[in-house]
């Protein structure tokens, strides 16, 4: 073989170049020398000189722009973002550029194109091909002025192993690459691209080492004629291969739009909207070689029937590699089976297949194929791929959430059609549900289809808690179940359908929720009144002249029963959590009553008695004996669990998450209004939502922030006590705010908190400084932080995720536990850290009262 081919190199040496070509007896000459896997045409085409590549890069470049794309939604197999790539000029009278699938996106983008002599104008999708990794994009020829550009022709019958090629585009981002190889392989399988993201199947790809890379997408591949002989779409990242597309589609897909759009209507960026034809039975394909068949099962007299009805060049036959969930060939065609006749014509190649699906769009097609060594003969309707390929969408929430494309049920094996999360936004993402999620049921309806899934929102009203039902196709057989809370604050515009406008290439809008539903109506009913009323409340406080709004809980001086250690400090037996839950439960037992329920009328002597005309009063509180403290249990009753989400559209100020958890400390408790300090590392921004969780009884409840300090590290967050319930109103109260004296040095304090359980749990400590001053530094980017404080120093560390309140031994609060954000740099990266100081309660009491 190597003497073969350096003979047939010195052939080509002595081959005289002429204008006409070579002499036909020389190129007979040729093909008998050089070997059977390369055609001799290419070799007569590497015979380019330098002067021929110049000339036909000449005319190529001009047409190659640089597109800059970005995602306005992430849809389908594409998410948000933006990016840039390669396109040229296929049709220069109607103003088409093409480029690949993933550059053009299946969802809506916002395009431009640069031109060589940096022009910049839009461009709008005009087609996107379902399967194959090609689309169109159109632009206003009349709006390039000062560039003359030639359209490059298609010629992708000249494809062939050994052809010189040159890639011409954006290659890393340097506008203008040009970059050589030759072409390798012709039948190289389609190259993976992500698990979960778009990959192109059923066709062969060429492949060359090119060693294109990012931003070469959509470049043409072209000859020294100057003709595109394929479309650059993907590279190996850890090497120097590149993948071609074949152009036998395209040249197709462009017949279609020259054919019946006229020059004049494209110019004016609206055009008749064209249906290319495109067929599927949603299976997979594989071309594997004749020994493979073999091990199938292929039968030897079948496989010399191949042999003898296909090319001399044919080295194997098509493969079912998997069929999609409720497809056409679902339960008809299995993994394994080998193709051998489609309507009775022996088929062994990918692009003879698709010509018989794409013209036979919604008839009946049969199929004979060998399972194991049996022959099968089944008949299938070809199905319109366009029909399974989503052209619309639902956003919710700042999610989205549209039908399952074939792409991805591909991907996922999972039926076409089903309720798909592209991008779970903020209400799924708050509830847990991941992006490319498949949400089966929605407060306990069924939601097969998206019509389903908005017929049920649409009954839901704002603040509603329902459940919600979703799959994964990571862990496909097993549903997952969570607690979705429909957003209460117009943080995101109501639901809306944006439906593909193939005429204009943009995306038309419309609510997709009627005004006359539950949801609708709640826009402007009971939930925003009562936020309304509750911050009328708040802003509406008067108390006497030197009282205080929150309640005074006394206790019991006497607390017999206490165990304690040689130093005085209380210690908490092994069983104490167990005993601690079952008086807790006892307490919730004793609100509710005898038999477990509430009282009917709504009220509560004892919470009535407490909060009467914010009156100070006194309750006697009964400690266990294996408590670990009086503090402990006296402010377990007044400490929340607090659960912060923020919406990524009100990302401010600096914030640097989303979430957050903090405990809180109850400092006024009425019937009309609840309000919560807690320090701003827990509520950083007013727009939140905020759930409390209370230790006294066993609830979730929404809250509203009404004051953010603007210097000292605490706010204040209110809430409706009549959402507790006569018994949770009644269990729950305010604490104690015992402002002097002052702490000193050497006395004796309890940090009492909340673990995630809901737990209380305190720590003795002993004050080391009363009066640290606080230096917090600046971050990089404006941000709030905590200034002009003198915080209290104790001689225990409690970490960095303990918060709550510094209590004396009676459980009256001296001073706010608070957590303090600052930022480090570390190693060129920048860490968020949180410290943990108490600041006097006295510092936010001024505020509770006025």
């Amino acid at each position: 073989m190597a003497e073969a081919i350096l003979g047939s190199l010195d052939v080509i040496k002595k081959v005289r170049v002429s204008d006409d070509g070579i002499s036909i007896a020389e190129e007979q000459l040729l093909k008998t020398r050089l070997p059977m896997e390369i055609d001799s045409g290419a070799a007569v085409e590497n015979l380019a000189t330098a002067e021929d590549w110049r000339k036909a890069l000449s005319r190529v470049v001009p047409a190659v722009v640089v597109l800059r794309t970005t995602a306005c939604r992430a849809f389908d197999t594409e998410p948000a973002g933006s990016g840039y790539a390669t396109g040229f000029i296929v049709d220069k009278k109607r103003g088409i550029i093409l480029t690949n699938r993933h550059v053009v996106k299946p969802g809506p983008i916002v395009a431009e194109a640069v031109f060589l002599n940096r022009e910049e104008i839009p461009v709008h999708p005009l087609y996107r091909d379902p399967v194959h990794d090609f689309g169109f994009l159109h632009f206003d020829p009349g709006a390039v002025q000062f560039l003359e550009y030639e359209e490059i022709p298609f010629a992708p019958e000249a494809a062939s192993v050994g052809l010189e090629i040159r890639v011409v585009g954006n290659d890393s981002g340097e506008k203008v690459s040009i970059l050589s190889g030759t072409i390798a392989r012709l039948d190289r399988d389609a190259p993976p691209y992500k698990r979960d993201g778009y990959n192109d199947f059923n066709t062969f790809y060429m492949q060359a080492a090119s060693g294109t890379k990012g931003g070469s997408s959509g470049s043409p591949v072209i000859d020294c004629k100057g003709c595109a002989v394929a479309l650059n779409a993907g590279s190996k990242t850890a090497g120097a291969s590149a993948y071609f597309l074949p152009l036998e589609r395209v040249v197709r897909a462009l017949k279609f739009f020259q054919e019946d759009i006229l020059e004049s209507s494209l110019s004016k960026n609206s055009w008749q909207p064209v249906h290319i034809p495109r067929g599927t039975l949603q299976m997979t394909l594989m071309h594997k070689g004749f020994d493979e068949t073999r091990r199938l099962g292929l039968k030897r007299e079948t496989e010399q029937m191949v042999r003898q009805a296909s090319p001399s060049t044919e080295t194997g036959m098509l493969v079912v590699d998997s069929v999609v969930p409720g497809g056409p060939s679902h339960k008809l065609l299995e993994p394994g089976d080998v193709l051998v006749l489609v309507n009775g014509e022996v088929v062994t190649q990918f692009l003879r297949l698709e010509v018989l699906l794409d013209d036979n769009v919604g008839k009946h097609i049969d199929i004979e194929l060998e399972r194991g060594g049996a022959t099968i003969t089944v008949t299938l309707l070809i199905q319109d791929l366009h029909s399974i390929t989503p052209n619309f969408f639902l956003e919710v929430s700042g999610g989205v959430v549209h039908p399952l494309s074939y792409q991805q049920a591909r991907n996922f094996r999972f039926t076409c059609g089903l309720v798909y999360v592209a991008d779970p936004g903020y209400m799924l993402s708050r509830a847990g549900v991941p992006k490319h999620a498949i949400i089966k049921k929605l407060a306990g309806e069924e939601t097969s289809v998206l019509d389903d899934f908005i017929a049920v929102y649409s009954k839901l009203s704002r603040g509603a808690r329902v459940p919600l039902e979703f799959l994964t196709y990571v862990d496909r057989h097993r549903s997952k179940s969570v607690l979705v809370t429909v957003d209460r604050h117009e943080w995101y515009a109501p639901p809306q359908l944006y439906v593909r406008d193939d005429s204009t290439g943009l995306w038309n809008v419309k609510p997709a929720i009627s005004t006359t539903s539950a949801f609708s109506l709640s826009l402007f009913g009971s939930s925003n009144g009562e936020q309304q009323q509750l911050l009328s409340t708040y802003d509406n406080i008067s108390t006497k002249e030197g009282s205080t709004v929150s309640v005074v809980n006394g206790v019991e001086k006497s607390c017999e029963g206490e165990a304690t250690g040689s130093s005085g400090e209380s210690v908490q037996a092994s069983d104490a959590p167990i005993i601690e839950s079952e008086t807790k439960r006892r307490r919730v037992n004793n609100l509710l009553g005898g038999d477990g329920l509430a009282n009917t009328d709504g009220t509560s002597d004892h919470f009535e008695h407490n909060i009467a005309d914010n009156e100070v009063a006194e309750e006697t509180v009964t400690i266990p004996a294996s408590s670990a403290s009086t503090a402990e249990h006296v402010i377990e009753p007044t400490l929340v669990m607090m659960e912060v989400h923020i919406p990524p559209s009100a990302m401010l100020d600096g914030v640097h998450a989303q979430h957050f958890f903090g405990t809180g400390v109850i400092v006024h408790h009425s019937q009309s209004l609840g309000l919560v300090a807690v320090d701003r590392n827990t509520v950083a921004i007013s727009v939140s939502d905020v759930m409390l969780s209370f230790a006294a009884y066993p609830i979730e409840i929404p809250a509203e922030v009404v004051f953010l300090h603007p210097v000292h590290n605490f706010a204040l967050v209110a809430y409706d006590p009549a959402a507790l319930g006569s018994a949770g109103a009644a269990a729950v109260r305010a604490a104690t705010l015992l402002s002097e004296p002052p702490l000193s040095r050497g006395d004796a304090v309890y940090l009492v908190g909340l673990n995630r359980s809901l737990q209380a749990t305190s720590r003795k400590s002993v004050v080391t400084n009363p009066s640290v001053a606080l230096n917090v530094g600046a971050a990089d980017c404006p941000r709030y932080r905590a200034m002009n404080m003198e915080v209290i120093e104790v001689d225990t560390d409690f970490g960095h995720s303990f918060s709550g309140v510094l209590a004396d031994e009676l459980g009256r609060v001296q001073a706010l536990w608070a957590s303090f954000s600052t930022q480090w740099h570390f190693c060129a990266h920048l860490e968020h850290h949180w410290g943990e100081a108490g600041f006097y309660s006295f510092t936010n009491s001024f505020w509770i009262v006025h």
